[in-house]
């Protein structure tokens, strides 16, 4: 089995601002604007067509925090998609994430597919309500947060030319309205989670965490960068054993009394552990997911 750490969800570089986490502790990923260049037009899901319980649509968070920078009516990309409730579902639905290009190269070599698990996360502050607006919290850091997994069902690494008609239930998803190419591949999950050795972990195949908990937060709290990460001492770097993809270098490691610290790369979207060299990583997801809050499963409003 294969962890893969997965960088979505609106940053600086796509979207301009961080999701982010209410006073409550519930947390949003809020998924990156769609490029014109990159789908075609026929692809139409819009941030205003977003739901999420509790809160106003998307499209009005969405405004709020970018300050109108991105509009209600732009088309967002929704992948991963692994929230049941975020818009209405045709039957035989299931979460799904896409990857091409050179990101889905990576994750070829990597040999990702049955059973592997992504970790999704991305860079989250805090917000308050001021004046009835949503703002970023001036007081509260930005972090690296866990906000969602998938686990790779048995033969459920499709490439897309090949599902175009066969997926009737996926045709909304932007992958799907990519023209056609080799390297554009979909990870359908798996319907329960299942980590062998360890028992039922009570979690669907793939989900958002519902709210925001210490154990979900990759940055380190007493370090000056968000990519500055603290991680388990079982995952430190190991001459014997081929770390973290793309954090081979072991001057991107460093020993803590809390555990290990790692300095991630600012390029990449996925970064590969294989489970079977590290088997102490399975200890660490079993208590992740044991520990984490409870998964959101509203149903599409």
């Amino acid at each position: 089995m294969k962890l893969i750490l997965s960088r979505k969800g609106s940053d600086s570089s796509n979207g301009g601002v961080p999701s982010p986490i209410f006073p409550d502790g519930r947390m949003l990923s809020l998924p990156i604007p769609e490029q014109d260049e990159w789908a075609e037009a026929s692809y139409r899901i819009t941030y205003e067509q977003l739901r999420w319980p509790g809160e106003p649509a998307i499209g009005d968070i969405i405004e709020q925090l970018t300050r109108d920078r991105v509009s209600r009516q732009r088309r967002a990309h929704i992948d991963p998609d692994i929230f049941p409730g975020s818009l209405p579902r045709d039957e035989g639905w299931r979460p799904i994430f896409g990857q091409t290009d050179a990101a889905q190269g990576h994750l070829k070599k990597q040999n990702v597919g049955d059973g592997d698990i992504f970790l999704f996360f991305g860079l989250f502050r805090n917000v308050e309500t001021k004046d009835s607006v949503l703002r970023f919290a001036s007081s509260c850091p930005q972090q690296h947060v866990i906000f969602g997994w998938l686990q790779v069902d048995k033969d459920k690494v499709i490439q897309v030319d090949s599902c175009r008609e066969s997926m009737p239930w996926a045709h909304y998803h932007p992958h799907m309205h990519l023209t056609s190419d080799l390297r554009n591949t979909l990870y359908i999950a798996s319907e329960k989670l299942t980590l062998p050795g360890y028992g039922d972990i009570r979690r669907p195949g793939a989900g958002v965490f519902d709210r925001y908990s210490e154990e979900l937060c990759l940055t380190a709290s007493n370090q000056d960068r968000v990519s500055d990460w603290l991680l388990p001492a079982r995952l430190a770097h190991d001459e014997k054993r081929p770390p973290f993809t793309y954090h081979s270098n072991e001057r991107q490691w460093g020993k803590t009394k809390e555990g290990v610290i790692l300095h991630s790369v600012g390029r990449g979207q996925e970064f590969v552990l294989d489970c079977d060299q590290y088997p102490e990583a399975r200890d660490w997801l079993t208590e992740l997911f044991r520990a984490a809050p409870p998964t959101r499963t509203a149903p599409a409003s």
